[in-house]
């Protein structure tokens, strides 16, 4: 898995020419002419105001020359002269905006490309991945990343581009006027100044990937603690992640700081270039004014074209640091894109066609990672429409079950097969759609209940929803909210209580109406008479379905056609409630621990 950072290698130049070619056809799209269409005005456009900014110091040359002596006043000729100038200033200006209004769309077009491929890229990844990152550092890559774009295509056609056309028309102007003398000593303070840009920007490179390392961090750390907020209060520990968090800002500051001091020298070291050029060009137009070489006009003409042509070349230092932090970010999001999804699709994988419901599970191991196996050559199998229901201690590898049935992962032995049909060998999207759950932690959108509940099965109306809401037993309850099934849930549904959470849980997934079935601690956050409903509820979902049951509380799975006890990742005893009772081993002790709790807690 990629870093959370652009790491050190991001700096190499083939690095940067691969990234800049991987980028390139966000900039001339082949399914839209029209946008292509748009490249070539907004090109065509840069052309035309260069033509018109080259064209000033001409008009103006020609303006001041009539006013000196020895040529005839002609002020309607010099006021003409004065007004063709204004007129390619304005010129200049017009173009340069028409473009970025034509272009506009080309840059966000392409930054929509990018955005929409590597967020279904994230979606693609596996669970692992999602559980080993942490989501604020994922979305600084990704946000800076899509930023990078527009302003690299920006850079790329209306800077490095055109500021090479110009270079080109003044050393052809100055060679032509002035001789050699004028056009090598522009080239060598040009060299110099690209030379000097280079080394500094490649210097200060480190200190940019420090300062963004550091931002990312910031933020991580922010959004994590903001994400985990009611654990911050049940320990009291709000001056704890203001600490950690203020010294993840004063990292980033003092790397933002040294960032800053580097852009100062550079900026310092351009502009000594640039003036020791300036005064060297105005001296020489200047002396060759006093020998007759030059009109007046002509050293009014070299101090504008190379005021002219140092704008953008003053530009030029910041578009190459840009250019340079933007291959950074724009590689780091491209390695999100490249990373390999755990869990793919075989090429031969073919929708799943659940019949009956048969799950078999044949040998099964698994481990998170090698060095720590979970499963340990699990055998099952629930018939059609039975129910199995999966107890052991925390640990066991019950939950662990459901992962693998989902396919979040993939098992390093056995098999599992629905209907005779090896899961391994389906698409994921058509298994994940046959199976429904109803998780322990139950997560809900930022939204409002009716479409959590709706999010179930895309398309449900508004009847089936609340249906599906009276079969969970929380129908009356959102009619009793100001706002009803408009509620809003809050983030991660933290308005409702942990029982209301899991009942829209239920109703979801009773919308989606699966013909297999989880259910992972489903009743844990509900109170004895809450759970109660809810189990009644539940065998009635049940019934027709092939269902997983992973419980705690023993009593919610007395029903069950058979039950496996899991105790460090083997099935250790398995059959019926009565069946384990009789062979009073660690199902009847776990038994007996939790009816002794319970007499206990009704004592008190």
């Amino acid at each position: 898995m990629p870093p959370d950072h652009a790491s050190p290698s991001a700096a190499r130049p083939e690095q940067g020419w691969a990234t800049l070619r991987r980028f390139l056809p966000y900039l001339w799209p082949k399914d839209a002419p029209a946008l292509r269409a748009r490249v070539v005005i907004a090109l065509v456009l840069v052309l035309a105001a260069k033509a018109a900014v080259l064209l000033m110091p001409f008009a103006y040359k020609a303006a001041i020359d009539r006013m000196a002596p020895g040529f005839e006043p002609g002020v309607m000729i010099a006021l003409a002269l004065v007004a063709a100038y204004a007129a390619a200033r304005f010129g200049g200006v017009l173009f340069d905006n028409m473009r970025n209004a034509i272009f506009e769309l080309v840059g966000q077009d392409a930054g929509r490309r990018l955005a929409v491929e590597v967020f279904a890229q994230l979606h693609r990844l596996s669970l692992r991945y999602h559980l080993e990152r942490r989501t604020g550092a994922l979305t600084k890559i990704v946000e800076r990343g899509t930023k990078s774009i527009d302003t690299m295509l920006y850079f790329m056609l209306f800077n490095i581009g055109p500021t090479v056309f110009e270079l080109t028309a003044v050393c052809i102007i100055f060679f032509v006027k002035f001789g050699t003398g004028l056009v090598a000593a522009t080239l060598s303070a040009i060299a110099a100044y690209i030379l000097f840009t280079q080394k500094i920007t490649e210097w200060r490179a480190k200190m940019r990937r420090e300062m963004v390392e550091f931002d990312t961090r910031a933020s991580a750390r922010a959004v994590d603690s903001l994400l985990n907020y009611e654990t911050v209060k049940y320990f009291s520990a709000e001056q704890r992640e203001t600490d950690n968090y203020g010294r993840a800002v004063a990292a980033y500051a003092r790397a933002a700081t040294k960032n800053e001091s580097s852009l100062a020298l550079l900026n310092i070291g351009q502009a000594l270039i640039t003036n020791l050029m300036m005064a060297g060009a105005m001296g020489y137009s200047v002396y060759g004014w006093s020998k007759g070489w030059f009109s007046p006009g002509d050293v009014v003409f070299v101090n504008t074209i190379l005021m002219q042509l140092f704008r953008p070349l003053d530009l030029l230092g910041m578009v190459y640091r840009e250019i340079r932090q933007g291959l950074i970010d724009m590689e780091a999001m491209f390695k999100l894109i490249d990373t390999p999804a755990e869990v793919v699709d075989a090429p031969d994988a073919v929708p799943i066609a659940v019949t009956g419901g048969l799950v078999r599970f044949e040998d099964v191991h698994f481990g998170y990672d090698p060095e720590r196996t979970i499963l340990k050559g699990v055998d099952f199998e629930i018939r059609p429409g039975g129910t199995l229901a999966v107890v052991g201690h925390s640990g066991a590898g019950k939950s662990t079950l459901a992962r693998i049935l989902y396919r979040f992962y993939e098992i390093s032995g056995g098999r599992v097969t629905i209907d005779g049909q090896d899961i391994g060998h389906v698409t994921q999207a058509s298994l994940r759609r046959a199976i429904g759950i109803v998780p322990q932690d139950t997560v809900l959108f930022n939204d409002t209940i009716g479409y959590n509940i709706g999010y179930g099965r895309e398309g449900a109306t508004q009847a089936e929803i609340e249906a599906a809401a009276r079969g969970a037993a929380i129908h009356d309850f959102i009619l009793s909210l100001p706002q009803g099934y408009d509620t809003k849930v809050g983030e991660r549904g933290l308005k409702l209580s942990g029982g209301e959470k899991q009942r829209v849980a239920i109703a979801r997934t009773l919308l989606k109406n699966p013909p297999i079935l989880i259910l992972d601690e489903a009743t844990s956050a509900l109170d004895s008479r809450t759970e109660a409903d809810i189990q009644a509820t539940l065998r009635g979902v049940e019934q027709g379905r092939t269902t997983i049951v992973i419980a705690h509380r023993l009593s919610t799975i007395v029903h069950a056609d058979e039950i496996l006890v899991l105790e460090a990742g083997r099935v250790v005893e398995r059959g019926t409630h009565a069946e384990l009772m009789a062979r009073d081993g660690l199902y009847a002790d776990m038994w007996m621990r939790q009816a002794s709790e319970a007499e206990e807690k009704e004592a008190a």
